[in-house]
């Protein structure tokens, strides 16, 4: 292929190295935030001739994700009387709008393709849950287990419980001061993260997390990840051997992180790989350039075969 000792040439394939250097880096991997963690679907389907509660039922998505783009959590009821339908979104505290409504807009169609049209559903994913129940629906405690999940063997030697049941202790003392009852902290190299549902009240929210700690203490013993959902608050936990990483990603959260070989570290290393391959690509453009002012002299051409 034939190149023209005109070095502007090269400026469209070096805009666009530039744009990818500036593209690849590590964040949060939107696969992991929409991966499900759990769904509850009532036994009982919808009895529905007239298409009253399917319509109100989509009235509530509609509003549902039309909120999601403005607020981490919002509750609300569509249909009036026995026909009426109440459900609520909340999305993890650390996600942007943009990756809340992202992670929201998926849970109505997975609602439809894994429960149906029950009287009551819950669907639970690592960046977001929404749930919908029917007027007169049985409550249950906020209290309630509804989903653990507990991976790995203590790898952490001597001494990892103790640092975990200390990550968890500062976790149920900053619950009272997190920011709309999210909160994350760490010791040593122990990851802690807690929230509660959007409407319930500080003392009980710090209730509730006292009350999944405990759960995962017993539940998880000695499990260098775990993760316990109640049906009013959350709690996880992450053990990292080689040291937190600086800008924890969604994976951390995932149970799977911890039992696979890859670790919430790879997509930092994929992006180092690319972004080398880039800075290479890049220093070979720069190199095209110069030699092409070098040749303006001559009237050769440059050609590559």
């Amino acid at each position: 292929m034939g190149l023209t000792r005109n070095p502007s040439r090269f400026l469209p394939l070096l805009l666009l190295i530039l744009t990818s250097l500036h593209l690849i880096h590590p964040s949060k991997s939107a696969a992991d935030l929409t991966s499900i963690v759990y769904k509850g679907c009532a036994k009982q389907s919808l009895s529905d001739p007239t298409g009253v509660y399917s319509q109100a039922l989509s009235s509530l998505y509609g509003t549902l994700l039309s909120q999601s783009s403005k607020s981490k959590f919002y509750k609300t009821s569509t249909g009036s009387g026995q026909s009426s339908i109440s459900g609520l979104f909340q999305c993890r505290g650390d996600l942007s709008n943009v990756d809340c409504y992202s992670c929201v807009s998926r849970l109505p169609i997975l609602i439809d393709k894994l429960c149906g049209k029950p009287i009551a559903a819950r669907m639970q994913l690592y960046g977001c849950y929404m749930l919908y129940e029917v007027a007169g629906f049985a409550q249950i405690s906020g209290m309630e287990m509804l989903y653990k999940s507990c991976s790995g063997t203590n790898v952490g030697g001597a001494g990892f419980e103790e640092k975990r049941d200390t990550a968890l202790n500062s976790l149920e003392n900053g619950m009272s001061g997190g920011i709309g009852g999210f909160f994350t902290t760490s010791y040593e190299a122990v990851y802690v993260l807690g929230q509660c549902e959007g409407d319930v009240g500080a003392s009980d929210c710090v209730e509730c997390v006292k009350n999944a700690v405990q759960k995962a203490q017993v539940e998880c013993g000695s499990s260098i990840s775990g993760q316990i959902y109640l049906h009013k608050c959350f709690i996880s936990y992450s053990f990292y051997p080689n040291g937190i990483p600086k800008k924890s990603s969604s994976a951390s959260y995932s149970s799977s992180s911890s039992s696979s070989g890859a670790g919430p570290n790879t997509g930092k290393t994929v992006a180092i790989i690319v972004g080398g391959a880039a800075g290479v690509g890049f220093l070979v453009i720069c190199l095209l350039f110069a030699r092409g002012l070098l040749k303006k002299k001559d009237g050769k051409n440059l050609h590559f075969s």
